[in-house]
């Protein structure tokens, strides 16, 4: 290995510590403020300290990141080379997508219905925090009182692919539409190779840009960030939430790990023939940074930067499945709906149908295409799965408290689920060509 990977590595390493560090010292700090949250000193400092450091770190991560996709797969489409390769590529990588999400969100209600965290606690329904839920996001006066819970239809769905204006899509970060622009760009430079071949150069120069001040947020920011982010969520939830929704707490773990585990280990281990043990040493950068930020976009940056150096990822095919993942894949997600709407059901009173559960698995994997990998979105979609089958989507005031926290969690599980994806696509198309040759 030579100095310069030495280094490089060390210096991956440092930066790893230093933000699982920062997440423990995070955990403790805020679990310990929880117990005097109704101290004045106590909410200066969260507002002033953690949710500053917290905010900042994750403003600069996603000031980056409509930058680094556009140019991730701008870039991913050159390299691939021909227009056929890459659609058998996206055809795929979709198809692992929603393959994971449908059995991720069935795992969930396989084990919500086993522990059956809702069983004999219908009280809940009737505190305080669904009633305020019920008042500001579903019908009361608040930014969001015309939220839409209803889901797409399939026609709506495909439409909302293409931007009709690519500034806007920027403007809003609405990801499924930069890939899709992208992906424009990027044939028609294929198409143009010989013609264009200062564009391509300057593309190559932008991205070093980018990666640049990517990686110098991680490096001096990281650690303070991770740590103020964790800080505020467990000064504001802390380990009272757990505590009262532990059985809901502790099926959407299980259900978290066992996907984790099983479905990504045997991709992982059969599919791309690797050890699962060397994948989560290899990835464990962007595991700490997504459990702070709780948010599939943010980490991005970080998660193509593992999959290339530690993985081996190709950066073809790297550039083009994760980005594309972010948006579409949303396996931990989809776990926290299965359970909460199990959860849900139970403190109703009702008895959920084949039919109904069939219903709940494929609107919340349909409903994963094109949703922003930010922090809360899946609440959005948990009223969207809700109303479908006829529950109040109000009762999500119950688990608000401590979704922050979980959020954190699943986060891992859907960008180690894009990894996974094009670790495998990676070796398929590797040894794809060494038949060919």
């Amino acid at each position: 290995m030579s100095d310069v990977h030495k280094k490089k590595r060390s210096s991956s390493q440092t930066m790893t510590i230093m933000i699982i560090a920062g997440l423990i010292l995070g955990i403790i700090v805020g679990s310990i403020f929880n117990i005097f949250i109704d101290s004045t000193f106590v909410q200066i400092v969260d507002q002033y300290i953690f949710n500053v450091l917290g905010q900042v770190f994750l403003n600069l991560i996603f000031m980056m990141v409509v930058p680094v996709v556009f140019i991730s797969i701008v870039l991913g489409v050159i390299n691939v080379g021909d227009p056929k390769k890459l659609g058998v590529i996206g055809i795929k990588t979709v198809g692992f997508y929603l393959m994971t999400t449908a059995i991720a969100i069935t795992i969930a209600m396989g084990v919500a219905n086993l522990l059956n965290p809702g069983e004999g606690r219908g009280i809940l329904l009737e505190s305080s925090e669904v009633t305020e839920y019920r008042n500001t996001e579903f019908g009361g006066e608040s930014d969001v009182d015309n939220i839409d819970v209803n889901p797409q239809s399939f026609d709506e769905t495909i439409i909302s692919f293409v931007p009709k204006n690519f500034f806007s899509a920027m403007a809003e970060t609405n990801m499924i539409q930069i890939i899709t622009f992208a992906i424009f760009i990027g044939i028609a430079i294929i198409v143009l190779q010989d013609k264009v071949p200062s564009t391509i150069k300057l593309l190559q120069e932008f991205e070093k840009i980018v990666m640049t001040i990517v990686m110098a947020i991680m490096k001096y920011f990281a650690a303070l960030g991770a740590f103020g982010l964790v800080a505020t969520a467990f000064t504001h939830a802390g380990f009272g939430a757990i505590e009262s929704l532990g059985m809901y707490f502790l099926c959407v773990l299980i259900a978290l790990l066992l996907h984790f585990v099983l479905i990504y280990g045997s991709m992982v281990r059969f599919f791309a023939k690797k050890s699962f043990l060397w994948f989560i040493k290899g990835f464990a950068p962007a595991m700490t940074v997504g459990f702070s930020t709780s948010s599939s976009s943010a980490v991005l940056p970080v998660s193509l930067k593992a999959a290339q150096e530690n993985l081996k990822i190709r950066e073809s095919i790297s550039s083009f499945v994760q980005p594309l993942g972010a948006t579409v894949n949303m396996d931990g997600t989809a776990i926290m709906q299965g359970v909460a709407t199990v959860f849900i059901a139970q403190l109703s009173g009702v008895d959920l149908s084949i039919t109904e559960m069939v219903t709940v698995v494929v609107i919340a994997t349909i409903a994963s295409i094109g949703t922003a990998g930010v922090p809360g979105v899946g609440l959005i979609m948990l009223a969207m799965v809700l109303t479908s089958i006829g529950l109040d989507p109000a009762a999500i005031g119950i688990i608000i408290g401590i979704d922050r926290l979980l959020d954190m969690t699943r986060t891992v599980v859907n960008i180690s689920g894009d990894a996974a994806v094009a670790l495998v696509i990676n070796e398929q198309e590797t040894r794809k060509s060494k038949v060919t040759n």
